[in-house]
């Protein structure tokens, strides 16, 4: 565990993680209002007795070569136990809007490089690998086979680096796909990308749906 005696789960992630979180001393601030705050507060109110510590690194606009780029100060000095991943629609969107830096798809390249190393300094690390997601509304609609294209490809991915390093994979797509035959994409997503409330709360619940029924529960 650590070092203050509780078990520290990392979120990891670009915006859809960050959801605005604070970056000062104002812990009302410190987890944002993603997808991350309902998992806390789920949790934490439920653990009362072992006070999980929840904390949030996700930074807008991350691709997973920019993880990997601030691995060393926000996660490794951190010494999580249970480390969750969320990164891809950055990856993607440089790439379908032709944007400079979207010239050469880093994807799985950058982001095994990232669990290898992660497994090597701590190999006792409990890992959960998010699929990534997208919807068709708003910014994914213009060129929506380019996007699906390059979002399955990276769904595959991630399944296959989980199964690789012995993480536990949530899957997201088929949940939001259903999700979109009950209300509109942009109910969830509400740019085909970023989550709503209800969204943030859809990924809140499967997330703790998988992972509490997994080794890596957290107790």
């Amino acid at each position: 565990m650590s070092s203050t005696g509780h078990t520290r789960i990392l979120f990891q992630g670009d915006s859809i993680t960050d959801g605005g979180r604070g970056r000062n001393e104002d812990a009302n601030h410190w987890l944002g209002q993603s997808y991350v705050y309902l998992i806390a507060g789920a949790l934490g109110s439920r653990l009362t007795a072992t006070q999980p510590e929840f904390v949030n690194r996700g930074v807008s606009g991350d691709r997973a070569s920019d993880l990997y780029a601030r691995w060393n100060e926000d996660t490794f000095s951190l010494q999580p136990d249970l480390l969750s991943i969320l990164i891809g629609v950055n990856d993607a969107w440089r790439i379908v809007e032709q944007e400079p830096s979207g010239v050469t798809d880093r994807f799985e390249r950058s982001y095994s490089h990232l669990l290898e190393e992660t497994c090597e300094v701590m190999p006792e690390i409990g890992l959960v690998l998010c699929e990534p997601f997208i919807l068709k509304t708003g910014a994914t609609e213009a060129r929506w086979d380019i996007w699906q294209e390059k979002i399955t490809g990276y769904q595959r991915i991630v399944r296959q680096l989980a199964d690789q390093y012995g993480a536990v994979f949530v899957p997201l797509q088929s949940m939001l796909n259903e999700a979109a035959t009950k209300a509109d994409a942009s109910y969830w997503l509400h740019d085909g990308v970023h989550p709503t409330a209800v969204g943030h709360q859809l990924i809140a619940d499967q997330w703790i749906d998988i992972v509490q029924k997994s080794p890596l529960a957290i107790r």
